[in-house]
């Protein structure tokens, strides 16, 4: 589906990272994380995936470690509802780079249910994995980045529907409008010692995945409503990560950047 405008061109790594480790969840695919890696990589940054899908993330880190070497690129599966492995993956970050800078949680879930047919099992999936997995991971970072004494970042995805409706997604609708308040309470705490707390809040971001799952009725209809008259590629939803990663933002926390046209 074409757009009216075209992306612009890509833009290259400015070292904004540079000897900083990373880890972003949901980073194996053509998505927002895999974007984010690559981009944080580009800039610099030793960077840890994490995704419940380990052949996929096998694949990924394989790839990605080929172009930016094994050093930098290391990878551990990892599900967001399971705080045992969370607190794995962040200790394996420990072991490897000693230190711990910027967690990107990316992962979340969604799904299509008008409310009065919604289950309770449908509510409780996709409120576990997008919310309570937000929070696990900046639990578990901001645990970890309070004892170390030295900073650091935590970058949430949020998403325009936190903000308005859209018929059969009360669920993640819910779900990502708590990440947003997550970020914000969680951002004035960490502010004691030093961490930022931010979150991007896109709208249409295009990957294979989302077309599988929606059809083109709807992708011509949310399109539609982009001033841009075209989705995001990913990797500009992974240039304002970038952003809030980095020390251009520093005096950022709290804040959750539309990156959309999309905001109620």
């Amino acid at each position: 589906m074409p757009g009216t405008t075209p992306p612009p061109p890509y833009v290259p790594g400015h070292a904004l990272l540079q000897g900083r480790t990373a880890v972003v969840t949901a980073a194996a695919g053509a998505g927002i994380g895999g974007a984010t890696a690559r981009r944080m990589l580009e800039e610099g940054a030793r960077v840890v995936l994490s995704d419940a899908h380990a052949r996929r993330l096998k694949e990924s880190e394989a790839a990605l470690a080929a172009e930016f070497g094994a050093d930098r690129v290391a990878a551990l599966p990892c599900d967001v509802t399971d705080g045992d492995q969370i607190a794995a993956l962040l200790d394996f970050v420990a072991e490897r780079h000693g230190r711990l800078d910027v967690v990107v949680n990316n992962a979340g879930l969604g799904g299509t249910a008008d409310l009065v047919e919604m289950t309770d099992a449908q509510w409780d999936k996709v409120l576990d994995v997008t919310l309570g997995g937000t929070f696990r991971c900046t639990r578990a970072a901001l645990r970890r980045m309070k004892a170390a004494g030295t900073g650091g970042v935590v970058v949430n995805n949020a998403s325009v529907i936190g903000w308005r409706a859209q018929h059969g997604q009360a669920h993640y609708a819910a779900a990502k409008a708590g990440v947003m308040a997550l970020t914000r309470c969680a951002a004035v705490e960490a502010a004691e010692y030093g961490v930022r707390v931010n979150a991007v809040s896109p709208s249409l971001a295009m990957h294979p995945h989302l077309v599988k799952v929606t059809t083109p009725e709807l992708l011509e209809e949310l399109t539609a409503r982009e001033a841009f008259g075209r989705w995001a590629e990913p990797w500009e939803v992974a240039n304002v990560i970038v952003f809030l990663a980095s020390g251009y933002s520093s005096y950022l926390t709290g804040e959750v950047l539309s990156v959309s046209s999309q905001h109620a």
